[in-house]
Formats: C-alpha cells, structure tokens, sequence
C-alpha cells in the first residue's frame, strides 16, 4: 500500500494577517502544479480564518492544539468544533511544547486526539524522546508509552485518519538533525507498534519527522522506507525554505 507524502509547517507563535496572506501566496504560487503530495500549514489561532481563506483547497490548515471540550465554561478555550467550523482540516496534538511548557501528559494528549476524531479533524500525534532519554536507551519506551496511552483510549480504528509525527526533541530547533538512519530506526518502530494491532492501518498511516529539517536534508531523510514526509518548523516561515523542502518531496513522490 502506498502512502502520500504530506509537509507540514508549523508556525508555532509567530505571524500577523499580513504574513500569513503573503506566505501562503507565495506557497502556493511555488508549489507544482502536478504535485502528489500534500501541504499542511498550522497558523496561530488568531489567523486560521485568514489562512482557509488564503489557502483556497490548495493547502490543508490546521490548529497547533485544541481544547478536550467542545464547549462550556471553558475560558481561552479552542474547540474542535469550532476549528472544523472555520475550515481547518487537521490539528496538532501533543507537540513537545505544550508537552514541556503546558505540561501536557500523555492522557491528556490521548483526550485531545479524542477530541479531533470526534470532530472529524485529522490528528497529528507528536511524540518523542529527550536527549537525556535517548542517551539513557529508552527512546522505544517512551515513544511506546506515548503512543499506546491513545491507543487505549480511541482504538486502532481512529489511527485511520490520523497522523503521527515522530519528533526527537534533542533535534528540535537545535540545529541538530537525527541521521536519516535514526530517523528511520524510530519510524520503523512505530509503524510496527500500530501493525501489531492492525497490519492494514499501520501500512497507510503517515508517519513524519520533525527535528530541524530543511531543502538540504529533507531528500535524505524523505526517502527512508517509514518517513512519510515532514513536520516543518523554523523553514515553515520563510517561503523559499519551505518550498526547497517541498521540491523535495516532490521530487520523490513522482
């Protein structure tokens, strides 16, 4: 079975309407026409509807974290309802920020990838290991715990139309980039984590890297055998960057 190579971009805390009307624009001008791949971008909040709109069906828009509430009394919240009411597509659910910043744990990561199913968005699971984990061996361990903990929680089932991104923290706007062969290493794991329960699910599921990724490395790692494309951070603002790692992917999936 194939799987479609999909770049994702996350913007984490930065942009204004301006940025995200003229890089979305200059994305999607630079993309090939042809391609067979996908393209996600991830705006703040604040600028989602900006980005539907600017997208226009050529790219997928998705929020960086949602609320486990649809809604209530639930102050600063951000429902999936509310981001599938606005056109967003997908979501992002357990990034290591909110896990180190907004001590997000596991089940509570498992409850907001709950909530996207629900609601009908695609989930990209975040996991990933410290520096200090993966020195000390337990890299499998913990990428295990992160993914089971929402297998327990939704069923294999909701793993059709979700997501996972494998993201070493280590390597994350470090500078640091895991060789493509860890990359792989981890990514095969994963795959055969889901297969054990469902060989089928596990042979379509996308799975991504994310860890400093950029148009000089993207072609390396996009074509090891379990890497399905890339969670894109810093390279994600500045369009000529993204579109080097895009030119990439797109060379690979012809």
């Amino acid at each position: 079975m194939t799987r479609t190579l999909l770049v994702a971009g996350n913007w984490k805390l930065h942009g204004s309407i301006n940025m995200t009307i003229d890089l979305i624009s200059s994305i999607t001008n630079g993309l090939s026409a042809n391609k067979k791949y996908n393209v996600a971008v991830f705006p703040p909040f604040v600028y989602l509807s900006q980005a539907v709109m600017a997208a226009d069906k050529e790219l997928l828009v998705g929020g960086q974290t949602l609320s486990v509430f649809d809604s209530g009394a639930y102050t600063g919240e951000i429902s999936g309802t509310m981001l599938k009411d606005i056109g967003c597509q997908m979501v992002l659910v357990g990034h290591s920020e909110r896990r180190e910043y907004f001590a997000e744990n596991d089940t509570d990561v498992a409850h907001k990838f709950e909530a996207a199913i629900k609601q009908g968005l695609s989930p990209i699971l975040c996991c990933g290991e410290t520096l200090e984990q993966r020195e000390n061996g337990v890299t499998e361990e913990v990428v295990a715990n992160q993914v089971n903990t929402v297998i327990s929680l939704v069923g294999i089932e909701a793993f059709s139309n979700a997501v996972i991104a494998y993201e070493p923290i280590w390597a994350i706007g470090t500078g640091k980039v895991a060789t493509s062969e860890q990359a792989q290493e981890v990514h095969a794991f994963i795959r055969a984590l889901i297969a054990e329960k469902d060989a089928t699910i596990a042979a379509r599921l996308p799975i991504l890297y994310g860890g400093s990724v950029k148009g000089s490395n993207a072609k390396e790692i996009f074509s090891m055998q379990d890497v399905d494309g890339g969670l894109i951070g810093g390279a994600s603002l500045t369009a000529n960057d993204f579109l080097a790692i895009c030119q990439q992917a797109d060379a690979l999936s012809q």
